[in-house]
């Protein structure tokens, strides 16, 4: 699920809603059968917390709602323990990824001021204004798809590994 979601998001800059209900479904179930009524909790305790950590992201036009459906659809696999550290993580992967953009389209203090725009704006208990949001043609946007199913991978991998 997370590579299909990366590659429709790098694609088309949408993850489609035949990826991430089936997935919400397979990650309840896959979860049900292991685990049992234990493994139902869980994943719906994961999915929830991953559309409750984004969803307010989404409502100021941070992230798509496709971002956040995946977010949910992979805390119903991972469950609430993993969630959200891998939430957490791709914070960080993205961040990276924006700033090799910034840097590679000549930006990089552009993207700078503008986040401490965002900043005082919040230190002001005030939304930062529409010209950050996705909705602005001229901002710099990243796919969090992509960072998303990347640290997803990342992570399986240290798990399998015994490294987490």
């Amino acid at each position: 699920m997370a590579l299909v979601a990366a590659y429709t998001d790098w694609r088309s800059r949408r993850i489609p809603n035949w990826l991430t209900v089936p997935g919400l479904l397979i990650g309840v179930s896959a979860n049900t059968v292991a685990w049992g009524w234990a493994g139902t909790k869980s994943a719906l305790l994961g999915a929830a917390l991953g559309l409750a950590l984004l969803l307010p992201l989404a409502l100021v036009r941070g992230l798509g709602m496709g971002d956040v459906k995946f977010a949910g659809a992979s805390g119903a696999f991972l469950g609430p323990e993993h969630v959200l550290t891998v939430l957490l993580a791709s914070v960080f992967v993205n961040g990276a990824m924006a700033l090799v953009l910034a840097i590679y389209k000549g930006r990089l203090l552009e993207v700078l001021r503008n986040i401490g725009r965002m900043l005082v704006s919040l230190a002001h208990l005030r939304l930062p204004g529409p010209e950050y949001s996705l909705d602005n043609p001229n901002t710099l946007k990243i796919p969090y798809g992509i960072a998303l199913a990347f640290t997803i991978v990342l992570y399986a991998i240290a798990r399998a590994r015994g490294a987490v």
